[in-house]
C-alpha cells in the first residue's frame, strides 16, 4: 500500500511541476477581451505572468485570469 501511495504522490509531482502552454485571457471595464498563449511554463509561473497584466488607468481596469 505504500508503495502505491508514493507512486501516485510522485506521479502527481511529476504532472504539477511540468511546462506546457497556457492561455492568458484578460478583460477590460471598456467591454473588450484578448487571449494570449504563454508557452513552455509551469502553471504558477504562467499564473504570476498572467496576473502581471491586472491594472487600470483612467477608470478602466484590466483583470487577467490564466485558463
Amino acid at each position: 500500500m505504500k508503495k502505491i501511495v508514493l507512486f501516485g504522490a510522485l506521479a502527481m509531482l511529476t504532472l504539477a511541476s511540468c511546462k506546457k502552454d497556457w492561455t492568458c485571457t484578460c478583460t477590460s471595464s471598456a467591454g473588450g477581451s484578448s487571449s494570449t498563449t504563454i508557452q513552455d511554463m509551469t502553471k504558477s509561473d504562467a499564473k504570476a505572468d498572467c496576473d502581471g497584466g491586472d491594472g487600470s488607468a483612467l477608470g478602466i481596469t484590466v483583470d487577467c485570469e490564466l485558463q
